[in-house]
């Protein structure tokens, strides 16, 4: 399940192989203070991409003016999914807000809600209908915190599909699991409760994202989808009083102290889960999300290429006589490839988070991401001729080299990626060009005028 929080992060989850996509609109999802959000008006679109598992040629953002040229089309999927959240506590004057998105959800045919309170579920599953019809499927979101059986059972009433915490190890996954089964627990439908866990990206402190630090700190409560991440900043200890067991800490980015001991001592490092998904199938596990929904697109393509290769790799491997996947031979060298190619991209370092058994955090070291590669804005698209494949551009801020790594986005296109073999301007052969040249190179995918060119540069 890939993240989207834009329609250029939309066509690179395509682009990737996702089977599902889950993303916001403003209000009443845990990414609400993110920039990267959809509207309302946005859920039909969504909704027919998704069905059609393929970006519109007549799609039209702001951003972008559509090229006449139309000959090979874009990039063509199967159809998706599409998951709306709507899944952060809600107060008595949100309600209101809650049911216009949930009916506009239902309207727009989206597949389901991820949600984690009651008064969402009650409402999308048609409790208040005297028919009790539902309006919309509903999965329960990693906020809910369950972590075992019986809680599990009272949510089953509302929902097909559980999001399991993220502090839970594979044992008690598997536990679940076998007791799923042993117990026939069944969601609306009447088939068996399937369980989804978070496979990759960020992780908070808290349980289950459940803090209030920004809310202390700034009044913008996380659980309230408008997090502040005071827990990412980097922080000085200062010893109190000469008293050895109590520091005074000072943010080193805001102007804000706190009582406790060390730099980054509230920053986890990212989850990653790729080098023994083979553990989390065997425990049950049956849909690999992954975090990012305010990660760019470049982002969405890499990590969901990456997680999409080893499952459809996973899938098709033998079972033992235990019922455990046998993996290939050279999977520890593909384990070794997607390591690096996830390395290139948003993160805070990676661990396993708790499920393997680890019953303390691993922390981050640095603010903000330790991705071995950056993108910075060099160019934008003027046009594409698709019998010679061929794009036109005009440099606006980066100078660009020949042998130099480019990405070109766009909200139609999704994220194309092209090492520069060659560059012409005025149909001759340059070693570079410069801002204000209109310059032409190789791109065998369609594009599209105002895509976004930017050079990856290694941090």
């Amino acid at each position: 399940m890939a993240p989207v929080g834009c329609y250029e992060s939309l066509a690179a989850a395509i682009q990737a192989g996702a089977g599902s996509v889950y993303f916001g609109i403003q209000g009443l999802n845990m990414r609400s203070g993110s920039a990267n959000n959809f509207t309302i008006d946005d859920l039909p679109k969504i909704a027919e991409i998704c069905r059609n598992g393929q970006m519109p040629e007549n799609y039209v953002s702001p951003q972008e003016v559509i090229y006449p040229e139309t000959v090979t089309g874009t990039h063509k999927g199967k159809p998706l999914n599409s998951y709306l959240t709507v899944n952060t506590i809600m107060y008595d004057g949100d309600l209101d807000k809650m049911r216009r998105i949930i009916d506009a959800a239902s309207e727009a045919g989206i597949t389901a809600i991820i949600a984690s309170d009651v008064a969402a579920m009650t409402y999308a599953r048609g409790w208040d209908r005297t028919d009790h019809k539902p309006r919309i499927e509903v999965h329960l979101s990693t906020q809910l915190n369950i972590s075992n059986v019986e809680a599990l059972k009272f949510y089953a009433q509302f929902a097909d599909v559980v999001v399991l915490a993220r502090e839970l190890n594979m044992e008690q996954v598997t536990h679940i699991h076998e007791e799923i089964i042993k117990q026939n627990i069944r969601g609306p439908k009447g088939e068996l409760v399937r369980i989804e866990m978070f496979a990759h990206g960020a992780l908070c402190m808290a349980v289950s994202g459940k803090c209030y630090m920004s809310l202390h700190e700034y009044g913008r409560s996380a659980n309230r989808g408008a997090c502040a991440q005071v827990c990412r900043h980097a922080y000085d200890a200062n010893i109190i009083n000469n008293k050895e067991d109590r520091y005074l800490l000072d943010d080193l980015d805001h102007d804000i102290q706190l009582t406790i001991d060390n730099k980054y001592i509230m920053s986890p490092k990212d989850l990653k889960t790729i080098h023994f998904m083979n553990k989390m199938v065997d425990a049950g596990v049956e849909v690999f999300k992954i975090e990012g929904r305010a990660r760019g697109p470049e982002y969405v393509k890499t990590v969901v290429g990456c997680y999409s290769e080893a499952a459809r790799i996973i899938e098709k491997s033998d079972i033992d006589q235990s019922g455990h996947c046998v993996l290939p031979d050279n999977w520890q060298e593909l384990v070794n490839v997607w390591d690096k190619e996830l390395a290139r991209v948003f993160n805070r370092g990676f661990w396993n988070g708790y499920y393997l058994g680890q019953r303390l955090g691993e922390w981050s070291h640095e603010y903000g991401s330790l991705a071995k590669e950056h993108k910075e804005y060099a160019a934008k698209t003027m046009g594409w001729f698709s019998k010679i494949g061929i794009g036109d551009f005009l440099c606006e801020a980066h100078e660009l080299n020949k042998g130099d790594k480019i990405l070109i986005i766009g909200p139609t296109t999704g994220v194309v990626e092209i090492t520069l073999d060659e560059i012409q301007v005025d149909y001759k052969v340059v070693e570079k060009v410069n801002k204000g040249d209109r310059f032409s190179i190789k791109v065998p995918t369609k594009i599209r005028p105002s895509d976004k060119v930017y050079l990856v540069v290694n941090n």
